[in-house]
């Protein structure tokens, strides 16, 4: 399958499709980040905790191939337009909207993780008084934080004329640190209530 962004370009997986894929596993629960992620806010919904879903990608089906009767093969698809950040809802009667990344790096996270699109709609959300923050895994360290999103877009805003990234021992000094545990899986909004 064909997919490309909104401005035309082709999008290319950095997987090769024909390539094992490597499953990353995180205390032996074998999940990712995201997978971790839609846990807990099921449990979160399920007990009347908070409502926060996870935003769907917009794509424009363009050729679909139908080898079956019973089986559809899409070819080429279209981002419609570029995604803003991946969970918003609802908590304590305040808005949520945050990124969740991970990277393998073991001392510092590359800013490039984000895109300009995603650190504006986070400023955005921001002036409206939102609440946005991103959760960063550094997967290597079995490290979770949360980082509150003026600290990321004062790390952004400032990459053309500093650093690129953001050292470990930042996130150790200004970032949240969650920590797993049962249900839900990632606690954040233990988190989140300091940001309150």
């Amino acid at each position: 399958m064909t997919i490309h962004y909104p401005n035309g370009a082709r999008f290319s997986p950095s997987q090769q499709p024909n390539k094992k894929l490597k499953l990353t596993t995180y205390g032996g629960r074998g999940m990712t980040l995201e997978q971790e992620l839609n846990e807990s806010n099921q449990y979160y919904l399920a007990n009347d905790v908070a409502v926060i879903h996870k935003k769907p990608t917009p794509i424009q089906i363009v050729k679909v191939d139908y080898p079956k009767r019973s089986a559809a093969v899409i070819r080429e698809a279209y981002f419609r337009q570029a995604s803003t950040t991946d969970y918003n809802g609802i908590y304590r009667g305040r808005y949520i909207d945050f990124d969740a990344k991970e990277t393998q790096e073991t001392t510092r996270f590359p800013l490039d993780n984000f895109h300009k699109h995603q650190i504006e709609h986070m400023r955005s959300c921001l002036k409206q008084g939102g609440i946005c923050f991103g959760l960063v895994k550094f997967v290597k360290l079995d490290q979770l934080y949360l980082l509150k999103a003026t600290d990321l877009i004062s790390y952004w805003d400032h990459q053309d004329t500093g650093r690129k990234s953001i050292p470990l021992k930042v996130f150790d000094d200004i970032a949240l640190p969650i920590h797993y545990r049962l249900n839900p899986i990632i606690p954040y909004l233990d988190a989140v209530d300091h940001l309150i």
